[in-house]
């Protein structure tokens, strides 16, 4: 249907004038999103072109549209209204698919690249509050204690309640070297927690990696960014070389890490599986939003055991490298449930220079299993505690090795002091492991236990 037809002629002429120009404002969009469609799907089926449009109910948008312009008790701009009819249309559907003015969409851009302005973490709306999906490693929000799961609920003093997310992040944002007061509500705690953060500019390294005794590697990514799966693979040989050859397994640490760019998700996947084979795909209403991602480039650990490790701030990139490697039996997923963010958001310009973010397909892992709502339970679950490593008084426990004028055993004559010191360098890189990262001590008991698993196989 035309929308140059029925254009309320019957009406007064503020009211037709009025309708007119709506009827200009959504044949704009409709344009602009048949034009991406077309770009990256060609060629567009006929159905995904044809809009019916609910005329009686943009009727009465356009009368609200009038009394609001005409009675409200201060004067607003058309352009202010029509934008918040916008962004209300998009939030109403979803956490995830929002309106962005220009400003707000370059800041997004300069976010994917890696590199922006605010306190470094990952938020989404829920019930009106700013939820924090999971803080980035190395920023503001990570050094002051803002955990995954935190519920923003006021800002500088100023509530939360009643903004947009757009709205709130904004708040956030600032110039560096300023502060801003956060106040949040956390699971387990009886009052609110007031945190001061100070801005800083946000350059975030996504992969970090160290080497572990015994060979095995650590590798932390933080986001998933255009260059991540390049800088994983830089990681993995700088870890084969200190270790002056390959590695004898791997940890991969994906806790916290919000997700970002799907190209990235699919690359880090495809580093470690061997052979074609299915990574991710997503559903959707429209043609484009059918696609379906398959390893192709060879396991980078040449089939050595792999652990992941999860937890509820590990969202949508995250839950497709961890579903991916998990179907597959790549690797062996610990920690705790994920956020379960498993939907497309796709960016579509405006002629405004802003775009509009709209939830567009569903992921789904290689067997089929909808990450949405659901998340990635891992194979072993990891609860949250907090441990502390009691110092060892040495009373109680006596050994034959205690006793006085014992009987020297073969090992204990040809145990160099040499020795002696390096065994007590990795007993006090293991105690430090227990009481800073108790999952990570975990993760990497699980590791040694599948290489020497395998090991007994061979022999």
């Amino acid at each position: 249907m035309d929308f140059s037809v029925e254009t309320g002629v019957k009406e007064s002429g503020k009211i037709k004038s009025t309708w007119m120009g709506l009827g200009a404002l959504f044949g704009l969009i409709l344009a602009v999103g048949t034009t991406v469609i077309a770009k990256e799907s060609e060629p567009v089926s006929q159905a995904t072109q044809t809009v019916t449009l609910p005329l009686e109910e943009l009727r009465a948008f356009v009368e609200v549209f009038d009394r609001v312009s005409n009675a409200y008790v201060d004067p607003v701009e058309n352009e202010e209204l029509l934008e918040g009819a916008i962004s209300g249309m998009l939030s109403n559907l979803d956490p995830h698919s929002s309106y962005l003015p220009a400003k707000e969409y370059k800041k997004m851009q300069e976010h994917t690249k890696g590199e922006f302005g605010g306190l470094g973490m990952e938020v989404g709306m829920e019930d009106g509050f700013v939820r924090v999906i999971a803080p980035i490693d190395d920023t503001p929000a990570q050094k002051a204690g803002v955990k995954a799961g935190d519920l923003i609920v006021s800002l500088d003093g100023e509530p939360v309640k009643g903004k947009t997310l757009t709205e709130a992040v904004k708040v956030m944002r600032g110039k560096p070297g300023t502060t801003i007061t956060m106040s949040i509500l956390r699971d387990g705690e009886d009052k609110p927690i007031e945190l001061e953060l100070t801005r800083a500019v946000i350059q975030v390294k996504s992969v970090k990696e160290k080497l572990l005794e015994d060979g095995m590697g650590y590798v932390r990514i933080s986001q998933f960014q255009l260059r991540t799966g390049e800088d994983l693979g830089e990681s993995i040989r700088t870890l084969k070389k200190a270790n002056g050859g390959e590695l004898n397994g791997l940890v991969l640490d994906l806790r916290n890490n919000p997700g970002g760019v799907l190209r990235a998700a699919v690359d880090v996947s495809d580093a470690f599986l061997k052979g074609e084979k299915r990574i991710v795909y997503t559903k959707g209403r429209v043609e484009n939003a059918q696609m379906s991602f398959d390893s192709a480039n060879g396991d980078i650990l040449n089939g050595k055991p792999m652990v992941v490790l999860i937890n509820e701030g590990s969202a949508s990139a995250s839950e497709i490298v961890s579903g991916a490697l998990q179907d597959h039996k790549r690797a062996m997923i610990v920690g705790r449930e994920t956020f379960g963010k498993g939907s497309v958001q796709t960016l579509i310009p405006l002629n405004n220079g802003g775009a509009i973010k709209v939830t567009t397909a569903r992921y789904y892992t290689p067997s089929g299993r909808s990450i949405q709502s659901e998340g990635i339970e891992p194979d072993i679950k990891i609860d949250q505690v907090k441990v502390e490593k009691l110092k060892d008084t040495g009373f109680g426990r006596i050994k034959e090795k205690d006793l006085s004028g014992h009987l020297l055993g073969e090992n204990e004559k040809a145990q160099s002091d040499e020795a002696s010191d390096e065994t007590s360098e990795e007993k006090d890189e293991e105690s430090d492991i227990i009481s800073t990262d108790y999952e990570l001590y975990e993760a990497l008991n699980l590791l040694k236990g599948m290489v020497l698993a395998r090991q007994m196989q061979s022999e």
